[in-house]
């Protein structure tokens, strides 16, 4: 069902300065499947791919929504990889970021990671961590531990290949996401370097950048899906089938839905690269991801701004996702490979969002006066 030639996915850049991408996206389309190959090409666009807040931060999110529209799970591979090379950049670190990176800093019940520091100085880590994805096909990851001294959190810049690093085989039986499994890595006093200090990796305006590059996938997936419905449409008019008013009403929804969202990522974006987006020192969550810290109109949080992106960007995901198969009923969802795969993928990376959770951290900054309204 899906257009022979991968198409980017436009925030605000003109036609011609997507015409840039397409040769990436032809080869992310050859790999698709290919886990080593797609971690190959997340190296290869991590060289030159515009990090968030430093002036292309639209140009970034196009990348990540133009690769996860050709297959969402490249964009899965791609999203963490550059993730980590932008928190590395963002500390100011000097350290080896050869190979493909990962970030872990999901929190399980009964394990813990913790770093200790040893007599030299230096940290190492031992203990578990919960849904570390492709683990065992890095080569480093930024990895959030417990600290000794107060039970705060600080991140690590972690070789995944040193002595002591055990990565388990996870039991993934998803039928979305099939070949990037997330399971368990052991650590035992494994060497790590410091990224930022206690409780940085939270509270850096990036934190919040990083969330809506994730929501960034999620809406290239979207379009995907959308793009997917009206290939099928024309391709049915050609055939002499042109399509009724319940199928153009939710088509033309999906316009006004991916519009919009497109629009308040672009603008997003834009106050991000001019500064505009925080006035004074950002607030963030806590160290759990959990509660929002004080915010008002003169010092808003990086954080709500995460969640107003990733709220919108979801819901719009699983409306294009609702008025697609209930247009196209089971068909495609039972013989077309790559739209069921497609779907199946994006119901599970989609998951990533908690909803109304998420809507009562939003909330609650919110009635703290951290609104334009």
């Amino acid at each position: 069902m899906s257009a022979p030639d991968p198409q980017p996915v436009r925030i605000s850049s003109v036609p011609v300065q997507l015409q840039a991408l397409e040769p990436l996206l032809q080869q992310v389309h050859a790999a698709v499947g290919d886990v080593p190959a797609l971690l190959a090409t997340a190296e290869e666009i991590g060289q030159t791919a515009p990090m968030p807040g430093e002036g292309n931060t639209a140009k970034l999110w196009e990348l990540l929504a133009s690769v996860t529209a050709v297959d969402v799970a490249a964009g899965r591979v791609l999203e963490p990889h550059l993730d980590a090379l932008a928190i590395l950049s963002q500390s100011g670190i000097e350290t080896d970021t050869t190979g493909a990176w990962g970030v872990f800093a999901a929190e399980g019940p009964g394990m813990k990671l913790e770093a200790k520091r040893t007599a030299n100085g230096s940290f190492v880590l031992s203990g578990s961590k919960p849904w570390c994805s492709l683990a065992q096909l890095l080569d480093g990851a930024v990895i959030t531990a417990h600290l000794p001294d107060n039970g705060g959190r600080a991140a690590f810049a972690v070789n995944l290949k040193a002595p002591g690093v055990t990565a388990e085989t996870p039991a993934w039986t998803s039928r979305g996401l099939q070949e990037i499994p997330s399971g368990t890595v052991h650590f035992d006093n494994v060497p790590a370097i410091p990224v930022g200090g206690e409780g940085w990796y939270f509270k850096r305006p990036g934190f919040a950048w990083g969330g809506m590059g994730v929501a960034a996938c999620w809406l290239g997936g979207a379009v995907a899906v959308a793009r997917d419905f009206a290939a099928a449409l024309t391709r049915a008019a050609a055939n002499g089938r042109e399509p009724d008013q319940i199928a153009l009403a939710a088509l033309g929804e999906i316009d006004r839905i991916l519009n919009a969202t497109i629009g308040h990522l672009a603008q997003t974006a834009e106050r991000i690269d001019a500064g505009e987006a925080y006035a004074g020192e950002p607030d963030a969550v806590d160290a759990d991801g959990d509660n929002p810290d004080d915010a008002s109109h003169d010092n808003p949080s990086p954080w709500s701004d995460a969640l107003r992106v990733r709220g919108t960007v979801a819901a719009a995901v699983e409306r294009v996702q609702t008025l697609v198969t209930q247009n196209l009923g089971p068909g495609p969802l039972a013989f077309d490979e790559a739209y069921g795969k497609r779907m199946a993928d994006l119901s599970l990376y989609i998951r990533q969002h908690h909803a109304m959770r998420d809507d009562a951290q939003l909330g609650a900054l919110t009635l703290k006066g951290d609104r334009s309204w």
